[in-house]
């Protein structure tokens, strides 16, 4: 027969003071409410065109840190003009300019880019966008994808996201 001693009242009533002990020891080592956020509290950081805190709540944020490797947003050229004129090296360099001003608000170069991913709306103008592409990086590129998609929005021939190891605090 099974004693009275091994009811589960009873062994949930000696079990009771060990979990206290363990709530008691979490509550202790909660950090500080005086942190801004969950994810700061996480270790990430959500920053704008700048490099500084995000005020608000932005649907995409441009840069984001965590584990000191910063993720750079997708960049289109964003072109005004009429698609005749559009052309793939302009595009190009108005993304790659973007890219790096990115990069360098989140405490990075482009030597310590690790990642890109190109999205090119038609894959013939990939050698035009190769052709910019690699004057951003004259010490050896980093790793990359390229891929022809439909369409990107806000009539750009290309966009570029980007991952980059945070060198600089």
């Amino acid at each position: 027969m099974i004693s009275t001693d091994l009811t589960r009242r009873n062994f949930a009533t000696r079990l009771a003071p060990v979990f206290s002990v363990f709530g008691l020891a979490a509550l202790l080592s909660k950090p500080s409410a005086a942190k801004s956020s969950k994810h700061e509290d996480m270790g990430v950081k959500k920053l704008n065109e700048e490099g500084k805190p995000n005020e608000g709540n932005s649907f995409i944020m441009p840069i984001v840190i965590h584990n000191g490797v910063a993720y750079i947003a997708g960049q289109g050229a964003h072109d005004t003009g009429p698609a005749e004129s559009w052309e793939i090296g302009a595009h190009t360099t108005k993304v790659m300019d973007k890219i790096k001003k990115l990069v360098e608000a989140a405490g990075s170069t482009m030597d310590d880019v690790l990642q890109l991913s190109v999205f090119l709306t038609k894959i013939e103008q990939y050698d035009g966008m190769n052709n910019v592409f690699k004057t951003y990086f004259p010490h050896g590129g980093p790793a990359r994808t390229t891929v022809a998609v439909a369409a990107l929005p806000g009539n750009s021939l290309v966009e570029i996201n980007c991952i980059a190891a945070v060198t600089k605090k």
